[in-house]
């Protein structure tokens, strides 16, 4: 679908298994986490490189909307009674704990969120990364709809979440400039802040030279693939 080949057809996306948590920690985990986690051991599997030696940077926009819902719901009782559960998940830096857990590893984390510009703040923060440490970084990214009745305030109509596994001399050059973003390859993700990657994605797809601009706090973060 990213390199044009074939059309975009939605779909009912199940509640991914996190194969890499222990059992406990498969249960507990938020639908989120769950998200991010699973694209993240693919895109590490993919990649042949070790997992607990990677750098890891999360991002989302809006953390667990479920999460936020039950949490606004107990709150608003007469009791106000949190699950402990519930508020350990609250955190925005929950999946990089889960990360570090299932995949053993020690190695540095960073949890960001700027709203619509998240994915772009997500790749400026491992791109600093990999050039002042001269080593890989993982760059996860996920933001799934909010439930009612949040939902008219954030609106979002698919769940999406995408990994990716950038080393020292990648081929990709990132710049602050810019005047406008480049149109998505599917509109269906519109209103997901972590969709923004798409653009990126597809440039990532197809052979040959790319330039695409993802949406940033002030302006544009433009990011240029080489052949």
């Amino acid at each position: 679908m990213l390199s044009g080949a074939a059309a975009f057809e939605p779909g009912a996306v199940q509640r991914p298994a996190v194969s890499l948590l222990p059992p406990a920690e498969r249960r507990r985990c938020a639908p989120s986490v769950a998200w991010a986690l699973a694209v993240a051991q693919e895109a590490v599997a993919s990649s042949g490189l070790d997992a607990g030696a990677l750098a890891v940077v999360f991002v989302s926009s809006d953390g667990d909307g479920d999460i936020v819902h039950r949490l606004c719901s107990a709150l608003a009782t007469p009791a106000a009674a949190v699950s402990p559960t519930d508020f350990h998940n609250s955190v925005h830096n929950a999946a990089t704990g889960y990360w570090s857990i299932g995949a053993h590893s020690h190695a540095a984390s960073t949890a960001l969120c700027a709203y619509d510009a998240s994915f772009a703040a997500g790749l400026l923060e491992a791109a600093c990364q990999i050039a002042t440490e001269q080593r890989p970084v993982l760059l996860v990214a996920v933001d799934l709809p909010y439930p009612a009745p949040l939902a008219p305030h954030r609106p979002v109509r698919h769940g999406f979440a995408a990994a990716l596994v950038l080393e020292p001399g990648t081929g990709l050059e990132i710049s602050l400039e810019g005047s406008e973003p480049t149109p998505p390859p599917m509109r269906d993700f519109e209103g997901n802040a972590s969709a923004a990657c798409l653009p990126l994605l597809a440039a990532l797809a197809r052979p040959g030279e790319a330039l695409v601009r993802l949406p940033f706090i002030e302006g544009f973060l433009q990011v240029r693939k080489r052949a």
